[in-house]
């Protein structure tokens, strides 16, 4: 398992922190984010998903990995 913490722009609330953390499930990982630092943690099988693949569905939602 590979862990990995990205720099998150554009969440302002805890529908925002919902929408992250949704996105990373649906790709096949689990996040964990935090709304004050504007980070999200995830922790993924790198055989089932890649760090590109989770960056473009958090950025599907309307945010922007930096």
């Amino acid at each position: 398992m590979a862990k990995v913490t990205l720099h998150v722009k554009g969440m302002s609330c805890g529908h925002c922190v919902q929408a992250v953390e949704k996105a990373v499930r649906q790709a096949g990982a689990s996040g964990s984010v935090d709304l004050a630092g504007g980070t999200v943690t995830i922790e993924y099988d790198e055989g089932a998903v890649t760090l590109e693949q989770l960056k473009q569905a958090i950025e599907d939602q309307g945010y922007d990995v930096v």
